[in-house]
């Protein structure tokens, strides 16, 4: 089975053409074993492009632990690359995921992927917490880059707060009037990874909700690159954009 490779910011995932429906979809070891930096491909996660009827394509993201998962904005962002580099797509196009229809547009090397609209931003003393497709918890801390990101994020992300389903969570450090650097430790990866891209949209909004960024354009520092959260904000907020590069690394063959 052919298999591509392609990483958006650092966040990188396998992806697989099963338009005829050939992956076993169910073998979740064989997902985490693809996935696998030491025995497998490598990867945060596994994507299935598969056809769909009412859109253009269709997303069926796994994470790193072989589970089908919730929405993964650079994952989003890196299929809509893969759809175009298989001829599937012009410039830009609609595909379904698991949080419903997504639009997207491909500007040079830049891809725009609209996410969903957020009706709900629960502040607290400590914390926000908002769903952008996954459930985000973000946090203010200081001295960011020498944070301990596995461990205190283990702890939120299995805290009684999110129960069994768990929450992704997202460390912050302002570091301009619109810019914020973040860490994320993801849930189904079960640690720090370079980029989430529902993580730098959580932040985004979460900024924009608490005043401490003026604009409704943000810019995310991952640590993996850059990326840019736009939105518009009236009684919820909507036309919510995630912007950055997503760019193919390597293709090759795997038996199963």
């Amino acid at each position: 089975m052919k298999f591509y490779k392609y990483q958006g910011t650092g966040n990188d995932f396998v992806m697989i053409d099963n338009r005829d429906n050939s992956f076993p979809k169910h073998d979740n070891q064989l997902v985490a074993k693809l996935c696998d930096r030491r025995f497998g491909i490598g990867a945060d996660g596994l994507i299935l492009l598969e056809d769909a009827s009412q859109a253009d394509f269709r997303m069926v993201y796994y994470n790193s632990d072989g589970r089908e998962s919730s929405m993964c904005g650079n994952g989003g962002r890196c299929i809509v690359a893969f759809a175009q580099n298989l001829g599937i797509i012009g410039n830009q196009t609609t595909f379904i995921a698991t949080d419903g229809l997504h639009f997207a547009r491909i500007e040079g090397d830049v891809i725009s992927l609209q996410m969903k609209d957020v009706y709900e931003v629960k502040v607290s003393d400590k914390y926000v917490f908002l769903d952008t497709g996954s459930p985000h918890h973000v946090e203010f801390v200081e001295d960011l880059q020498n944070f301990d990101v596995l461990t205190q994020g283990a702890k939120i992300r299995y805290s009684e707060l999110y129960g069994a389903s768990g929450s992704n969570v997202n460390f912050v450090e302002q570091t301009g009037e619109n810019s914020f650097a973040i860490r994320t430790y993801e849930r189904g990866v079960e640690g720090e990874t370079l980029s989430c891209g529902t993580g730098a949209t959580a932040v985004a909004i979460a900024m924009f909700e608490l005043g401490k960024a003026s604009s409704s354009e943000v810019d995310i520092e991952v640590q993996g690159g850059r990326l840019k959260v736009s939105f518009h904000k009236s009684d919820h907020y909507h036309s919510v954009f995630l912007k950055g590069p997503a760019e193919f690394v390597f293709e090759g063959d795997f038996k199963h």
